[in-house]
């Protein structure tokens, strides 16, 4: 084994601009009703905004905190709330409503193009993803070609569309073929992010349990509809992931999929019967093998037990910065208790690699920072003593070993 430090690209950060940044890059036609929904409000001067806000559009405080974590590559998702919205855009909401479209169109145009501008202060390190709206899909493609334009290269945020969003097209309907060609045609990834797709089971406590309890399962809707309606058969050279997922869920879904294509071609199961021309000339899990990929981020030992159904090309890490519930900063404490004992090769596939070949990062570019903040195998390759897990981290892959080491 050498020790030439690990390439460490993270295929899951989230980043976004003040309200003060985000009027600076939107439409001036929507200036004064900006200010208006603003209610005046300033933003505060940088001193008083402090470590958590600043994270997410500070160059300095960004690449300290990144550095001090061995990170030398980082694929942006958004994060901050805006303009209009009335939520963090932390993945496209399921379902903006008709009369909320013009605004929210206008925010995401801005925030977009902030974006372009906050990666082009860093573009070896840093590869944004682009976001784009269901409710307009030729504005969408017009959006996507800004995207490729301004050099987004971590591609395009597809929105999941929640089933009581009547209103939107589903994915797997035809009118969301011209989206694909164009991401297609631009070569752009297809991104999809856990926490998108569930419907709304309003603000209750009881409802934001049920949501909780959805986000798994939403997280790989778009994953079946993408399959099952051959997207990947019509446009072969996309390439789609969904982050934030592990991938230990992926080999049993696709051999249900692979049994529904199965009796699909066979004209029935049991007492149902399928008549037409299906889509698929393939079972969904050949697709999966060339078109799919799946960002499990500081993943568990447990979420990487079915990666050799996926493939160990296919999986990218990630440290979710700056978000409370990854491994900021605990980052090596987090890969010492997943990788370990994993072998090398494969550390660097997941760990970065990967990450390099789908979003085209230059690793040659990459590799001086690496060895000088990136971890080495020796300080990877550790099992971590059960004294050291961090007691106060909010990352769910640290309180589950120390609940498993208390219970034995």
């Amino acid at each position: 084994m050498t020790q030439e430090p690990y390439v460490l690209i993270t295929a899951d950060t989230h980043a976004g601009g003040s309200h003060a940044q985000y009027r600076e890059y939107l439409d001036p036609k929507y200036r004064p009703l900006f200010d208006e929904w603003r209610g005046g409000y300033e933003n505060p001067e940088q001193k008083h905004y402090g470590a958590r806000k600043l994270r997410n559009w500070d160059f300095e405080q960004r690449s300290k905190d990144q550095n001090s974590q061995g990170v030398v590559g980082e694929v942006i998702f958004p994060n901050t709330v805006p303009p209009f919205w009335r939520k963090p855009l932390v993945m496209p909401p399921s379902a903006v409503r008709p009369e909320d479209y013009e605004l929210y169109w206008a925010g995401i145009r801005a925030h977009n193009r902030w974006l372009a501008d906050f990666c082009a202060e860093d573009p070896i390190r840093r590869a944004g993803i682009g976001v784009i709206l269901p409710n307009d899909l030729d504005a969408a493609v017009e959006e996507i070609a800004f995207i490729a334009k301004a050099g987004l290269r971590g591609g395009v945020l597809l929105p999941l569309i929640a089933p009581d969003a009547t209103w939107l097209k589903p994915l797997y309907d035809p009118a969301w073929n011209r989206v694909f060609a164009a991401i297609q045609d631009h070569e752009l990834v297809m991104n999809h992010h856990t926490g998108a797709g569930i419907p709304d089971h309003g603000d209750s406590l009881v409802g934001q349990a049920i949501w909780m309890s959805e986000v798994t399962l939403y997280a790989q809707t778009g994953y079946r509809h993408l399959l099952l309606s051959g997207v990947f058969e019509r446009y072969p050279g996309l390439e789609y992931i969904v982050t934030e997922s592990g991938c230990s869920w992926a080999a049993p879904l696709l051999k249900q999929l692979d049994a529904i294509h199965r009796n699909i071609n066979q004209g029935g199961a049991g007492e149902i019967t399928y008549r037409g021309e299906w889509v698929l000339k393939e079972p969904p899990s050949e697709y999966a093998k060339r078109n799919c990929f799946y960002g499990a981020s500081f993943p568990s030992k447990v979420e990487l037990d079915e990666i050799d159904a996926v493939g160990e090309d296919n999986v990218l890490w990630g440290n979710d910065y700056p978000h409370y519930e990854g491994t900021f900063p605990y980052n090596l404490e987090s890969l010492r208790l997943t990788f370990h004992d994993m072998p090398e090769l494969r550390q660097r596939k997941i760990l970065g690699l990967n990450a390099a070949k789908l979003y085209k990062f230059d690793l040659e570019a990459l590799k001086p920072l690496a060895a000088k903040y990136g971890p080495t195998p020796d300080q990877v390759n550790q099992q971590i003593a059960q004294q050291d897990l961090p007691r106060d981290s909010y990352c769910y892959l640290f309180k589950n070993a120390i609940e498993a080491a208390a219970t034995g």
